[in-house]
């Protein structure tokens, strides 16, 4: 059911939900929280696509955020709310509200959000693309128990990276580490098999991409060894080789979904690493809704050995773990040596 309203106010987008509920037969509400999405209209679509595939795991309201404030000075005078409210087959398993804020309004987004926030349940904040700097700062951010951010959506991604470590509060998190966890997963399995002493790791990928950046720093991090970053044509990462006595742990993976971890003194194995879709990855965040301790140390890693090496370089939060400079295609950095154990 879909019912469009113009010229609305929070309000009667209440009563709306409520008689939509209603109208078909569901009046019980068994969402788990609710998901905000902040985003500009040329890219709802694909957000709430992806958001709307992820409540069939977690049952939530969605409330698409849409600033209009106009470009002339009439237009951005002016202050109206319309709004689209999507209930049953054509919002799965929740409830969807499209918010476009027009003019004046597009400047008070809480005021609009606050009063259709479920009770007594989270509230996430996802922003696909032009995330705040300070994502806790923000109005809508305060709001928030979680907050998700994409570096990979920002014109500099990797300057964008370094942004969210030196700005990161607990409940931050970025897609870009999402998109890690099927990495971390099987290289911490590669390191179980065997008790093996890693004096460096290598981290390939694409140019100027944060997962690459953050996979390299988190490696840094945890194993305080020395990281080099080089560069391939993807797509993504491509490969991790850390570097033991007897020979290196490799994990390959050339074609984007099947990779090769390779372990001294057992046979290669081939394992499914395919690229994951947005609603894969919100999915994933919406599982726990507690800070990433573990997204927070390798984020702000990198902030830390930037400012040991008194503030050099501008290229973003992974320069101390090995990413390339600008434009640079072959050279690498490393991060600075420190006694290799194992975490």
């Amino acid at each position: 059911m879909n019912i469009d309203l113009t010229d609305t106010t929070s309000s009667q987008i209440n009563t709306t939900l409520v008689q939509a509920r209603r109208s078909i037969g569901s009046p019980a509400v068994g969402m788990v929280l609710t998901l905000v999405i902040v985003t500009d209209e040329g890219n709802h679509y694909d957000a709430l696509k992806a958001a709307s595939e992820a409540s069939k795991e977690h049952p939530s309201r969605i409330l698409v955020v849409i600033r209009r404030p106009g470009r002339s000075p009439r237009d951005r005078a002016s202050a109206r709310l319309d709004a689209e409210v999507r209930v049953g087959s054509d919002s799965g398993t929740g409830e969807t509200v499209l918010l476009r804020l027009h003019g004046e309004l597009a400047s008070h987004a809480y005021s609009v959000v606050l009063p259709l926030l479920l009770p007594d349940a989270p509230v996430v904040v996802w922003w696909p693309e032009d995330a705040p700097e300070h994502p806790s700062e923000d109005k809508l951010g305060t709001l928030a128990q979680r907050r998700i951010t994409d570096a990979a959506a920002a014109e500099d991604p990797v300057g964008a990276l370094k942004l969210r470590g030196e700005t990161y509060a607990p409940g931050d998190t970025d897609l870009s580490w999402t998109r890690l966890t099927p990495w971390r997963s099987v290289l911490a399995a590669g390191l179980d098999q065997q008790s093996l002493k890693v004096r460096s790791a290598v981290v390939e990928g694409e140019g100027d991409n944060p997962s690459t950046e953050l996979l390299a720093l988190w490696l840094a991090e945890r194993l305080r060894v020395s990281v080099e970053r080089k560069v391939t044509e993807g797509p993504g990462i491509t490969a991790v080789r850390m570097g033991t006595a007897d020979g290196d742990i490799c994990l390959d993976r050339a074609d984007g979904s099947l990779a090769e971890l390779a372990v001294p003194g057992q046979p290669d194995r081939h394992v499914a690493l395919h690229r994951r879709g947005t609603a894969e990855l919100i999915a994933e965040e919406l599982r726990r809704l507690d800070p990433d301790e573990a997204y927070a140390s390798a984020v702000q890693y990198g902030i830390k050995q930037l400012a040991k090496a008194g503030g050099k370089g501008n290229g973003g939060a992974a320069r101390s773990a090995g990413p390339p400079q600008p434009g640079a295609a072959k050279k690498t950095a490393k991060t600075p040596a420190k006694k290799a154990t194992k975490k």
